[in-house]
């Protein structure tokens, strides 16, 4: 899948492996369990190393990590589903954004009923603003936290369309896997098959991505919000197809990335990505797992990292951009 390259012919300095090792053996990189740099569609760097990890909470032990073990990649999995849905989308299979999202989640004539729930449009589940309580700053071992509180819940959809109001939809961000499990059940129903299924077919298969899980809560169905695994390696090859506007319809892709709602430090939300001022874009994941875009550079840098829930967990990955990538780049 991917060809590889010396930094100096991507425009590195010839020493980034080193600066990256460096960085790791200094300890400024906490928890840091793979990296993948790519630009010009070419792989540049990767760095594994060994650590304590999970699978969605499920304890794994110490692992040695390498370039087709799977990693939980937690949150960076609304930005793959948000892909899925331009697919989808182009096939004729789903609404399209500005559509109300209870015409489509028929068996709730109660919520669609109510005036207020009937403006939701699936547009407010993309950008997470669909005006609805939710709270995932509960541990995520805590039915008090929405996310889990969801996949405990015996209808996962009506769930969350049942949140009590709290916001005008569309008017503010508020962070919500819930919207996101709206996003991948309207792709599953559309589709008529379980979204991993679509996924492998649409775009994992595509890009040469053979392996991959998909966890499940227990009503079997994959988790949209948070659920998906992948090796960094593939993780950093469906960034390439977004800047190459790849597999997934390129007019979708331009929609995905425009910023359409603050979030914060001078960021947006786009559909399931946060998109910068200057054009660079990023997929984000609760332990430190991120997909890096710099459109302008032609970069592409995947992060792995086992620091789940820690407040510390942003250092390792933004360490590796802002310390050792960035700063090596030299054309």
């Amino acid at each position: 899948m991917w060809q590889q390259t010396e930094p100096e012919k991507a425009g590195f300095a010839p020493d980034v492996a080193e600066r990256l090792d460096a960085l790791i053996r200094e300890g400024r990189a906490p928890g840091l369990h793979g990296v993948v740099v790519a630009r010009h569609g070419a792989l540049v760097l990767e760095r594994y190393g060994s650590g304590t990890d999970f699978a969605w909470g499920r304890p794994l032990g110490t692992v040695d990590f390498g370039p087709e073990t799977l990693h939980d990649i937690r949150s960076v999995t609304k930005s793959v589903v948000a892909l899925l849905y331009g697919a989808a989308l182009a096939d004729g299979l789903v609404p399209e954004p500005d559509e109300p999202i209870l015409r489509h989640f028929p068996e709730y004539p109660d919520l669609a009923a109510d005036p207020r729930r009937a403006r939701l449009t699936v547009e407010h589940a993309l950008t997470l603003t669909l005006g609805l309580e939710w709270d995932e700053s509960k541990p995520y071992t805590s039915p008090e936290n929405s996310e889990i509180g969801m996949e405990l819940a015996a209808d996962r959809y009506r769930y969350v369309l049942e949140r009590p109001i709290v916001g005008e939809p569309g008017a503010r961000w508020h962070y919500s896997g819930g919207a996101a499990a709206l996003v991948g059940g309207l792709i599953a129903r559309g589709a008529g098959r379980p979204l991993e299924d679509y996924a492998r077919t649409v775009l994992f298969e595509p890009l040469g991505i053979e392996s991959f899980e998909w966890m499940a809560g227990d009503d079997g169905v994959a988790s949209a919000a948070s659920g998906l695994r992948l090796a960094p390696r593939d993780l950093a090859a469906i960034g390439q197809a977004v800047l190459e506007r790849r597999v997934v319809p390129a007019a979708w892709v331009e929609e995905v990335l425009r910023p359409r709602v603050p979030t914060w430090d001078g960021f947006s939300y786009g559909y399931l990505w946060h998109v910068g001022p200057d054009g660079r874009a990023r997929a984000t994941g609760n332990g430190g797992q991120r997909l890096f875009l710099a459109p302008d550079l032609g970069l592409v840098v995947a992060v792995t990292a086992g620091g789940y829930n820690r407040d510390d967990q942003d250092t390792a990955p933004r360490a590796v951009l802002e310390e050792v990538v960035l700063p090596a780049l030299k054309s």
